[in-house]
């Protein structure tokens, strides 16, 4: 029998969990997430759970690792600085799909070269261009990504591009076409602008996760858990972390089905960061048709059909001056929270927050703190950011020490969504801490922070409130309600038949929200779920009981909810997709444009059988360089023909071969 590991890396917390084959959990364990250096809290839980069960390092025969990192980057704007080489469009093209807004300031080329719609090349690719602007962005970058005009049928330009950024820079380059094989090149260009702003996130990761295992004396191979549930190496985790969004809620989704043996079911997995909600169907995670969407991004990753919301734990608390009466609402953007900060800086935090609370009127930035992360790259940065870092330096400070001026701020919120700055604020988690719900950190610290926050005025011009618990009521009846609106938008969005209005403005329609409350008037409304919810996260057993009651739902909360992540990471399959398309460009040529350099046949199906050879073989080989044994195939294909003159005429086929299999264990 062999022991398997799984580990996950969570916005707050890293879990580890230790199985006998696939059969039970032997223990699990939990420790703080170390955001600047991930490879310390990795290590902390597995040195935790090894303890626990007496297992032996080498005993391990396979590792694991499932991780919200690359979601809550996107979720929280972060990510590295990237070059984008945009080949073949128009300018005007970057203004498509959100490219734009995703680039951020970061720079962009667009140059002439390209193919056309049945891979013949457009246009020459400008070199010249291309050599110049990598010689000046190479030192102002972590990586660039790559996008040609109908790069998935025929990726030269690509390659070639891909190449020269290589050659020259020696940084990591991420080619749209490696990462999905379908047509909407501004889509493929946003995938591949992501990847690459991610590369580094992940890396360092992966680099530490496997550092740390082999500290510990753990020399099994390390499996990453992609976006659709499916495992991957390590290596391949690497170069396309992208595949890793959703990692984390898709391990969530496989835990869920392991442990209840639901077969119809959502699945509501609350963390520090996101709320991630999906669907069980007949036993299986829903996958999204049109590719993964985080937070504004619609990538083109396969992955589940997962609704990721901004609302955690360890979301910040916003305060409502609008209206009479006030009040708050959460998220999406993580801090850190108050009783966390004053457990690892008692005399610190407690000392500021008293020295506020003497103060006559409240600060704008009371019970807000801001500390620096270590060890990572500071490229392209204005010289305000630059002179704000250097003052924030490797301390921790009330964020009212460091904010001279209020121009400032904007300058503090590109050092937070770069990942270079924390800060640290009111919290779900300090409401919890504050009532007694939650005894990990200093509750002390968070009455304080809470009691601050009441001193806000409404409308009216009154305080918000003068109880410490009070506003930590009011918080947790806010997060309640916006977790129930996620799991409404989730449901409305897997309707079978869709409503005219999107999911988003149905779930807050104002007959929703009376329903919601048992409207006691002349018609009678109610809003709710039909299907049970299976609360997952370490927090779970802690709102989700108030979320059931407010849905009318049946509320899962299974054992071992808090590490259902980890569990899903070992029970997990490597599971490798190739697709390619057959067009035909002429009457009697069939083009075949997959792995390789397109190629035509005299008819279809001598077409397709190359196709689906040229993508089995691939798709084994890359299942096998995942560590994949005992491989089964699956073949799903798409074709498409048009009525002509009373006769059925060719117009397109995509192939997608699946290779899928255990992953290999050590000896």
């Amino acid at each position: 029998m062999a022991i398997l590991l799984g580990v996950d890396t969570g916005g707050t917390y890293t879990d580890a969990v230790l199985m006998r084959d696939e059969a039970e959990v032997i223990a699990s364990a939990k420790a703080l997430t170390t955001r600047q250096d991930l490879a310390l809290g990795i290590g902390a839980a597995v040195r935790r759970v090894l303890a626990e069960s007496a297992v032996a390092p080498e005993e391990v025969a396979l590792a694991s690792l499932s991780t919200t990192l690359a979601t809550n980057a996107l979720v929280e704007g972060q990510g590295g600085r990237a070059g984008l080489i945009y080949i073949g469009f128009r300018e005007r093209d970057l203004e498509s799909q959100g490219l734009a807004e995703a680039l951020r300031g970061d720079p962009a080329l667009v140059i002439t070269g390209g193919h056309g719609h049945a891979g013949g090349e457009a246009a020459p690719l400008d070199e010249a261009a291309l050599r110049q602007f990598l010689k000046a962005q190479k030192d102002q970058v972590s990586a660039f990504a790559v996008a040609a005009q109908f790069a998935t049928r025929n990726p030269a330009h690509e390659l070639r591009a891909a190449a020269l950024v290589a050659e020259i820079t020696g940084l990591p380059v991420s080619a749209s076409h490696q990462l999905s094989a379908r047509l909407n090149g501004p889509r493929r260009a946003l995938t591949a602008l992501l990847n690459a702003r991610l590369i580094g996130l992940i890396d360092g990761l992966i680099g530490r996760a496997e550092s740390g295992l082999a500290e510990l004396g753990i020399a099994a191979p390390l499996m990453v858990v992609r976006g659709d549930g499916a495992l991957v190496s390590a290596a391949q985790a690497r170069e396309r972390p992208i595949e890793t969004i959703l990692s984390g809620p898709a391990a969530s989704l496989v835990g869920a089905r392991w442990l209840t043996g639901a077969r119809t079911a959502l699945v509501s997995d609350i963390g520090g960061t996101t709320t991630d909600v999906a669907l069980l169907e007949e036993g299986r995670p829903k996958i999204d048709p049109a590719g993964a969407r985080v937070g504004p991004y619609r990538t083109m990753v396969e992955a589940v059909a997962m609704r990721t919301t901004g609302l955690g734990g360890d979301s910040e608390v916003h305060f409502i001056a609008e209206g009479l009466e006030g009040g708050v609402t959460l998220g999406p953007r993580r801090v850190l929270p108050i009783s966390l900060l004053a457990a690892e800086a008692p005399e610190l935090v407690h000392e500021a927050l008293d020295s506020q609370l003497r103060a006559v009127a409240p600060g704008e930035h009371d019970a807000r703190f801001v500390r620096a992360v270590p060890g990572l790259r500071r490229e392209g940065l204005a010289p305000r950011e630059a002179t704000l870092l250097e003052r924030i330096g490797s301390g921790i400070h009330p964020l009212g020490d460091i904010l001279r001026a209020r121009i400032e701020g904007g300058a503090l919120q590109r050092l937070v969504s770069r990942g270079l700055v924390q800060l640290a604020g009111v919290t779900p988690s300090d409401a919890s801490h504050a009532l007694g719900r939650r005894l990990e950190w200093d509750a002390g610290a968070a009455r304080k922070a809470l009691q601050l926050f009441g001193r806000r005025r409404t409308g009216a011009g009154t305080l918000l409130s003068t109880s410490a618990e009070d506003v930590a009521e009011m918080i947790l009846d806010r997060l309640t309600h916006q977790t129930g609106l996620a799991l409404l938008e989730a449901a409305l969005a897997e309707e079978e038949h869709p409503f005219a209005a999107p999911p988003e403005e149905l779930a807050r329609h104002g007959l929703m929200q009376r329903g919601l409350k048992r409207d006691t008037g002349l018609v009678r409304l109610e809003t709710g779920l039909r299907v049970p919810v299976v609360g997952l996260g370490a927090s779970a057993p802690a709102y989700y009981p108030a979320v059931g009651a407010l849905l009318g739902c049946e509320m899962v909360l299974p054992t071992h909810a808090g590490v259902a992540n980890a569990i899903g990471a070992v029970v997990g399959r490597v599971t490798m997709r190739e697709s390619g398309t057959v067009t035909s460009p002429s009457e009697g040529v069939f083009r075949v444009h997959g792995p390789e350099a397109p190629a035509d046949f005299g008819d279809a199906e001598s077409a397709l059988v190359h196709l689906e050879g040229l993508l089995r073989a691939a798709a084994e080989r890359a299942a096998r360089e995942a560590g994949a044994e005992e491989i089964q195939f699956s073949l799903d294909r798409e074709i498409r023909t048009a009525g002509v003159e009373a006769r059925e005429v060719f117009v397109e086929a995509r192939l997608t071969v699946s290779a899928a299999g255990r992953p290999r264990v050590a000896d």
